[in-house]
């Protein structure tokens, strides 16, 4: 588990981690900003097949919100089903992020949970704060909490890539 303070740069690492993975089959997705004119405005969910979900954003409907975004839960739902349920041959899963919009998803935090529980292995952001899921994940024995910095970000694909062939063996 890697986690950081909001603008560290989780999403990159994550993302610089899954170019480098070329030889092995991930599942899971990571965490996009949609920007408008300076200003972040939602957030995307963006599959390792390219496909998209948007899943926040400051002018949906406030029925489940964090912040100024609203959160359509049925989004993240329909995401988790196809980027974390089982799939024949996936060899890593890697998610960006365990964090609170995500764990308004009943069907994401099964998922993670059996994720967490199984033998594939999983590299996943975490959120630096939070309740419930995100405070379960950081308080599991068979967890490592990695913490990013400005100072280690640059070295941190590297270290995980590392981390991620020494696991295949």
């Amino acid at each position: 588990m890697l986690t950081a303070s909001p603008g560290t740069g989780k999403t990159t690492v994550i993302r610089r981690l899954a170019e480098r993975l070329a030889d092995v089959r991930i599942a899971g997705f990571y965490t996009a900003e949609i920007r408008a004119r300076g200003e972040r405005r939602g957030f995307r969910l963006v599959a390792y097949d390219a496909s998209k979900a948007l899943i926040a954003h400051v002018e949906l409907p406030k029925t489940h919100r964090v912040g100024k975004y609203g959160v359509d839960v049925a989004a993240i739902d329909r995401a988790a089903d196809a980027t974390l349920g089982p799939q024949a041959g996936v060899t890593l899963y890697l998610v960006d992020e365990i964090g609170k919009m995500e764990c308004l998803s009943a069907r994401f935090v099964a998922h993670m949970r059996r994720i967490l529980d199984g033998r594939v292995p999983l590299i996943a952001t975490v959120a630096s704060r939070g309740i419930g899921f995100i405070a379960e994940v950081k308080r599991r024995d068979d967890c490592e909490l990695w913490t990013l910095t400005r100072a280690n970000r640059d070295e941190m694909p590297e270290r995980l890539l590392v981390r991620v062939h020494a696991a295949a063996r």
